[in-house]
């Protein structure tokens, strides 16, 4: 059986998921991974907030593996976690340990790390967050792409509870 891992461009899928306007289960979508792409590890790359613990710790029962990215504070109250060298440093690392790689992201920094996954026939899929709102550096991989906002109806989150 061939192993494969799915790298996870956090804010890229959140951010855009929600300018859509809409919120992702995060949890629909690691059993998506699981179920659809038999993804074995699912990397996810977030800024990390220690006020944030709890989701850290879900997305972690949810069968994530988190790799954090310290934040910085930025003028006006935003926070910067930009997680883009350390997806593409741990895609290296795990290299040898995966046949075929799915990643998460529409942002163009990272066209040179899926440029020399399929070099290595080693790209499954693209998953793009927004189909409207995708860099141009990775339009060529149109074949390779799954878009998230057609995936919405199965991966929409709703408040769980007594309804």
């Amino acid at each position: 059986m061939k192993k494969i891992y799915a790298f996870i461009d956090s804010q890229n899928l959140n951010l855009g998921i929600r300018s859509q306007g809409w919120k992702l289960d995060f949890r629909k979508f690691r059993v998506y991974l699981k179920d659809k792409y038999k993804v074995e590890k699912a990397f996810l790359f977030i800024g990390y907030l220690p006020q944030n613990q709890d989701l850290y710790t879900k997305l972690q029962e949810d069968g994530y593996i988190l790799i954090f990215k310290p934040t910085l504070s930025l003028p006006l109250g935003k926070t910067k976690g930009n997680v883009d060298a350390e997806l593409v440093l741990h895609a290296m690392i795990e290299f040898p340990n995966y046949e075929k790689a799915v990643i998460v992201t529409g942002d163009g920094d990272f066209a040179c790390l899926v440029k020399h996954l399929v070099s290595k026939d080693k790209l499954l899929r693209l998953i793009v967050p927004n189909q409207r709102s995708f860099s141009s550096l990775l339009a060529k991989l149109k074949t390779k792409m799954v878009f998230v906002n057609n995936l919405r109806e199965k991966m929409e989150y709703k408040k769980r509870g007594i309804s």
